[in-house]
């Protein structure tokens, strides 16, 4: 007879998990080394460039403006007109490829070295450590209960970011409106709301990104964390751990002899970890969110000097390095960038030297199609645009033609200044006979007085008369 089973009821475990982990603070530790003393210069020099750029004058303006609400941008002695949008262009696509290029043969030395988020983080991180001390005491501090020595030190921090957060923010407003006149308006309550609002933002913007978010914004906001695989090859320069050198792992007197007790070069300090921004093992292989910042190399290299081990167990290296073989700096695909490089290149220069230094726009009065005059002439209204894109002022002399007999009534002769629209607005009456259709092409032309520098534009428009019978 067989025996039966008893049947238990058995409650289900209920596990609630997160679908999305959440963020672990990381506490980086402060290092020195060859790489990043690197760093350090190019922050310098990257925030002396943009913090002093807006209060460097040319001439009787400021040297860089984006001036929105004029429609153009003074860039030194060149200013960009809508016009020449098409050029802007031109430099981005060329910005793109040289990026494109520089990545291929480096790795993400951009990121590690001159992105802005980088260099804003790691001023941040500087902040971080002069006010609440090293990687061990921000780690006790964050654990301790609030305290009036803690307080202090969290307000200091924070003060100081916002301060800077608003350097920030308020630099930026200066490159699109004069930074002399901008700082005079906001503490005499004058300026517009919307720069009391962009300061604001960005200076918000400022301290969300680089003190609270930091390797977020490069790990999940970036896009080009996510595509940058696409331009790597076996002989990109990436950072990258020797495993052949390192493993296995295990730490060891400094007399000691690695071989006798069967480890590698690595002695498992974990500094490598401790000093990374984006909290990753770089002993893990490489990874999407490694920047390239060499913290580690440099973090690496020191334990190397004390142990009296050779440096480069992590080091900026290739691929086929690391398997023996040896590594190509030109291969098709940097080739392929550098030729493409150099077509925008020379496109942009050719667009470049064939630009304008006048413009002329004509602006035909749409309200009625013609006017007639008591004299029984037939008459259309204009508006002409002068624009003078030299960096000179010039006299000009408005013509028009096409038409027999043309009466040109308004201003013939203007002066436009260097980078001024000068709009003119003018009457052209023409006798019924002259006109051969309803819809006729006329001419309207521009030239400077200067014979020493002549310039001259001619623009194309319409003239409107009555239905011919």
């Amino acid at each position: 007879m067989s025996e039966k089973i008893p049947v238990q009821n058995v409650e289900p475990e209920v596990v609630e998990f997160d679908l999305y982990e959440k963020r672990k603070k990381i506490y980086t530790r402060a290092i020195s080394g060859f790489f990043q003393k690197i760093r350090t210069r190019a922050l310098w020099i990257l925030m002396l460039g943009y913090f002093l750029t807006p209060w460097i004058n040319w001439h009787d303006r400021q040297g860089v403006l984006f001036d929105l609400p004029a429609r153009q941008f003074h860039i030194f002695g060149i200013t960009f007109f809508p016009q020449d949008f098409f050029l802007l262009a031109w430099i981005l696509i060329i910005c793109a490829f040289g990026l494109f290029f520089v990545t291929t043969l480096f790795g993400r030395v951009w990121c590690g070295y001159t992105c802005p988020q980088t260099v804003w983080t790691m001023v941040f991180m500087w902040i971080e450590e002069k006010t609440e001390g090293s990687r061990n005491a921000r780690m006790k501090l964050d654990k301790a209960p609030m305290s009036r020595s803690k307080f202090i030190k969290k307000f200091n921090k924070h003060s100081l970011w916002v301060l800077f957060g608003w350097l920030t923010g308020l630099t930026f407003v200066g490159y699109f409106t004069p930074v002399r006149e901008l700082i005079i308006d906001l503490f005499t309550f004058q300026a517009h709301p919307w720069a009391y609002f962009w300061v604001a933002f960005f200076t918000g913007a400022t301290y969300l990104f680089a003190g609270w978010m930091r390797e977020q914004v490069c790990t999940y906001m970036c896009p080009y964390a996510r595509f940058q695989a696409v331009m790597f090859d076996p002989d990109t320069m990436v950072i990258s751990y020797d495993y052949n050198r390192g493993e296995t792992r295990g730490p060891r007197k400094r007399s000691a002899d690695p071989k006798e007790q069967g480890l590698g070069d690595c002695i498992d300090c974990n500094l490598c970890v401790h000093v990374c921004p984006a909290g990753i093992d770089i002993r893990d292989g490489l990874q999407y969110q490694c920047i390239g910042c060499a913290l580690c190399v440099d973090a690496c290299d020191s334990i190397m000097d004390k142990m009296g081990y050779d440096r480069g167990l992590v080091s900026y290296t290739t691929e086929r390095r690391l398997e023996g073989e040896s590594s190509h700096i030109m291969r098709p695909k940097a080739i392929g960038y550098a030729m493409c490089m150099l077509v925008v290149v020379t496109a942009f220069f050719y667009f470049a030297s064939d630009r304008e230094a006048l413009g002329l726009d004509i602006i035909r009065d749409r309200n009625r199609l013609y006017n007639s005059t008591p004299s029984g002439l037939i008459e259309n209204i204009y508006t002409v645009k002068v624009i003078n894109m030299d960096q000179a002022a010039h006299q000009f002399e408005i013509s028009v033609s096409g038409l027999d007999n043309m009466q040109m009534i308004g201003r013939k002769k203007v002066q436009v200044n260097a980078g001024e629209v000068r709009s003119v607005p003018f009457s052209i009456q023409v006798p019924p006979t002259a006109l051969e259709q309803q819809r006729n092409t006329i001419f309207f032309k521009v030239e400077s007085l200067d014979p020493n520098y002549p310039l001259e534009k001619v623009t194309e428009s319409r003239f409107i008369g009555p239905v011919s019978k």
